[in-house]
């Protein structure tokens, strides 16, 4: 069920402060996660679930895919948070530290319970050791369009240190992004808390894009633009691919089953990829 619709950039925006609710109306984010969970003090969370609610139900938002993180349904806000969401247009919700599929069959049977539409979805946060033990049944849930990596809460979990390019977390990494794979579901990496450090943004953005994520969960406006640019194809990107597209069929049309570009082999699996970057491409295009 994966779809070519653009998650690069997928910024983390505090429900409490309505100014950064207006101002995300104007960032070049793919997608928004209105959070009501980490980023919101426990006596301002009725308030920011108002907020999210009025600013989903908006319309303002224009391409930007508009989601609902909720408080899980262990607190005493989660079942609320998930109720408001139900209605509020948003087009998914995403829930915390999801860690097996009852957990999600509860998400789900309250987001019916409260009138949500059959295709509003659940993006599921993967951020502890039961998660990463669970993350093929929980990538395989009907219910559930993406998974995000909660690198923090996971490196916490694990008792490991953050260093520059993650070697502690790579192999659980890969395991949730084998996991999203195999259930044709799309995963974003984990946040960068750094906001200052560009040049290591920017190295922990090409990580996530080599190994092979979707895009990244972000925290800060300053570092859209540099994620959108990591997850698009490049020029050089987009013209090889259909130099491998123009040679593939006409060496269909001639009946050559031996095809080079530039002196390489060509197979299948390489005109499949030049045909998904040709995709991607046009589906950032889309979005003007």
């Amino acid at each position: 069920m994966s779809d070519l619709r653009p998650r690069r950039s997928v910024l983390y925006m505090p429900s409490s402060n309505e100014k950064a609710l207006e101002k995300a109306k104007t960032i070049p984010a793919d997608a928004l996660i209105f959070d009501l969970e980490d980023a919101v003090a426990p006596d301002a969370k009725p308030a920011a679930r108002a907020n999210a609610v009025a600013a989903a139900k908006s319309g303002a938002y224009g391409h930007r895919e508009v989601t609902i993180r909720c408080n899980g349904l262990d607190t005493q806000w989660g079942a609320d948070d998930i109720a408001a969401a139900a209605k509020s247009g948003a087009s998914a919700v995403v829930i915390p530290k999801i860690a097996d599929t009852e957990q999600l069959d509860a998400v789900s049977q309250h987001l019916t319970a409260a009138g949500a539409p059959a295709d509003m979805k659940i993006w599921a946060m993967v951020e502890t050791p039961t998660a990463i033990f669970n993350a093929r049944a929980i990538a395989a849930h009907p219910r559930v369009a993406v998974l995000i990596m909660g690198t923090n809460d996971l490196a916490k979990e694990l008792r490991a240190t953050q260093v520059r390019g993650r070697s502690p977390l790579v192999p659980h990494l890969a395991t949730a992004l084998l996991a999203a794979r195999e259930a044709d579901k799309i995963i974003l990496d984990g946040v960068f808390n750094d906001v200052k450090d560009l040049d290591a943004f920017r190295a922990e953005c090409e990580q996530g894009m080599q190994m092979g994520f979707d895009g990244k969960t972000l925290i800060h406006p300053g570092q859209v633009d540099i994620c959108n640019e990591v997850w698009a194809p490049t020029d050089a990107d987009v013209d090889y691919a259909r130099r491998v597209i123009a040679a593939f069929d006409e060496a269909q049309a001639e009946g050559r089953g031996v095809i080079t570009v530039d002196g390489r082999m060509i197979e299948n699996l390489h005109v499949d990829n030049a045909r998904r970057v040709l995709s991607v491409q046009a589906a950032i295009d889309a979005l003007g």
